[in-house]
């Protein structure tokens, strides 16, 4: 469940800037259905008290927490004027120095026992895919970050082309 395709950047020879690329991270569908207990739990808590109506109420303000939670994980992944831009953190393009591709089944592996500790990871589980960018940045301890995203091909010829 993601949202609108992203924009593509172009391959453009006249020196303008190529395009912004957006993509936003929406929880699946399944992390949704697994916040019906809150609804659930909201109408049990409220019923005793303040009977059906109130069972009403509290199953309202158990969907609308569900809600909350879950539109604050949705986070933006963005590149645009010359900068890579995952939630609130912000990259230069001017300090990367490549861009990996991390397929699905590499993603284990890249998280895992070949994470530098130092690297700055911007990750949802439920998207399987992601990018490795590395930096050259003296001023950054972190060696790259890790990106999620459901089009990581797209994604990486973004950052190359905003470069």
């Amino acid at each position: 469940m993601s949202g609108p395709a992203p924009t593509r950047p172009g391959a453009r020879g006249d020196g303008a800037a190529a395009p912004p690329w957006r993509e936003r991270w929406w929880p699946a569908v399944t992390t949704w259905l697994s916040w019906t207990p809150a609804v659930a739990g909201g109408a049990f808590i409220a019923l005793p008290v303040f009977g059906p109506r109130g069972a009403l109420v509290g199953a309202l303000v158990g969907a609308a927490l569900a809600v909350g939670v879950l539109l604050s994980l949705a986070g933006t992944v963005e590149v645009s004027g010359g900068e890579l831009r995952v939630g609130r953190a912000r990259l230069p393009l001017r300090v990367v120095s490549g861009v990996d591709v991390v397929p699905a089944e590499r993603r284990r592996a890249v998280l895992g026992p070949e994470l530098d500790a130092r690297a700055h990871l911007a990750i949802r589980s439920w998207v399987p895919t992601a990018v490795r960018v590395h930096l050259d940045d003296p001023d950054d301890p972190a060696p790259y970050w890790v990106v999620s995203t459901r089009r990581p091909r797209e994604l990486a010829d973004a950052i190359g082309a905003g470069r």
